[in-house]
């Protein structure tokens, strides 16, 4: 390990936070900026229209997830690391400066599209990236607790977008003005973070595997080698990307509009309980990453796909019939105790199966291309489903891209005990 390895993960950890809460406060404050970018009409209709950019930032992740990740596996995961916040803090610094539909018509729609396509880039390379650099970073014997702490951070970024909703909500702003302006505040405070991390990873140092690798002499990574060398491990994360995406974006970004759509909670309430319910999924992403190491990856894998094939409907359902707050955070930690089985694990399980000159292209592009196709469409099929008057279809299709997940997992080697050290 480095001299400063534990610096590093934290280093890299708060900045994979900053990435996330820039991320994420989109979701998070779409109810209240949807009316400035697009024309006044139902809130079905501007939530859709806001889902529908957020979907298209989605389009922009392979692109970065081979960029760079490539640049990752060539120059260094600090390198690429530092050019991922550089991105994601002119994304946000474009939305927060961008004027109302009302007074510059559709050139607001266009540089919120413009802005979630650069966000969408640079969150395209750091999962990757930052899978890859997290578990290389760490022991070998702990690798699955450090690099749980990459969805300790994913989550952590979007409990800061939604405490932040919270506490404007409650205590500072009333609806009209975060309507109005307040929103601004939340992605002006997301750049200011990001300028504070890009300084932040320069520090950090570079990890030992692929410093070993470079002083091993130059090997030809990039797209072809990848496909050429491991292709099935390509559609191994493909495929689990598919399930963990899907899942993950049901259970977070869209359960906060599914509260206030359909289980009747006003926004407040909704934003309080999802912040509470996501401190419950912080808290057991380590945990779980540490019972990883000791009893291996697919056993909690397992317990997630099969877990979320026969709770996801009912959940759903339950959640949306909830009669009080305290109820449906229950159910929303119990949805979370599921999928944790795949989120704790996602990082390290991936990262194990390539080999370090291709590790982060490996992790990243499938991933990115997975995101794309499931993740980004998540909430805009969830909605879709809603306007036809099925809103139960996307239950099922949620449990659908799960079960995709499982039958992937069968195929998985265990990579706790032969992945890393095979792979080189």
């Amino acid at each position: 390990m480095p001299r400063h390895a534990v610096r590093s993960v934290v280093g890299g950890s708060l900045g994979n936070l900053v990435e996330w809460y820039d991320w994420y406060i989109y979701s998070a404050f779409s109810l209240y900026f949807a009316p400035s970018f697009f024309p006044k009409d139902d809130q079905t209709a501007q939530l859709l229209s806001a889902s529908i950019v957020f979907a298209i930032g989605f389009l922009m992740r392979p692109i970065g997830g081979w960029l760079l990740g490539v640049l990752a596996d060539r120059y260094g995961r600090k390198s690429a690391l530092t050019w991922s916040i550089t991105l994601m803090c002119a994304g946000s610094l474009i939305i927060t400066l961008t004027p109302t539909y009302a007074s510059i018509g559709i050139w607001a729609p266009v540089l919120l599209v413009v802005a979630r396509m650069a966000q969408g880039l640079s969150l395209g390379g750091e999962f990757g990236t930052a899978a890859t650099y997290l578990t290389e970073i760490a022991p070998p014997d702990r690798r699955g607790f450090w690099s749980s702490f990459q969805y300790v951070t994913l989550i952590a970024g979007q409990l800061l977008a939604l405490g932040l909703l919270v506490t404007l909500q409650v205590f500072f702003l009333t609806e009209a003005q975060l309507e109005t302006w307040g929103w601004r505040l939340a992605f002006a405070t997301g750049a200011l973070l990001a300028i504070g991390v890009f300084w932040l990873r320069r520090g950090i140092d570079e990890t030992p595997d692929f410093v070993e690798d470079v002083r091993g002499g130059p090997r030809k990574g990039g797209v072809l080698a990848l496909l050429r060398e491991r292709p099935r491990e390509v559609a191994l994360v493909f495929g689990l990307s598919i399930g963990s995406n899907v899942s993950f974006y049901a259970f977070t970004t869209y359960m906060q509009k599914y509260l206030v759509a359909s289980a009747g909670f006003v926004k407040s309430q909704a934003s309080l309980i999802c912040s509470a319910a996501l401190l419950f999924y912080v808290v057991i992403q380590p945990l779980l990453g540490a019972l990883s190491d000791k009893i291996g990856r697919k056993p909690l894998l397992y317990w997630c796909w099969s877990g979320g094939i026969i709770a996801t409907v009912p959940l759903f359902t339950a959640i949306g019939a909830a009669g009080d707050g305290f109820e449906a955070f229950v159910l929303i930690c119990i949805a979370y105790a599921i999928i944790s089985g795949s989120s704790a694990t996602s990082a390290v399980v991936k990262a194990e199966l390539f080999p370090p000159h291709i590790r982060a292209l490996g992790v990243g592009l499938p991933y990115a291309v997975s995101q794309a196709i499931f993740g980004g469409t998540a909430e805009s099929v969830a909605l879709s489903f809603k306007q036809a008057g099925m809103e139960a279809g996307f239950f099922y299709y949620v449990t659908g891209c799960m079960l995709i997940a499982l039958i992937t997992t069968l195929f998985l080697p265990e990579t706790r005990w032969s992945g890393s050290e095979k792979a080189r």
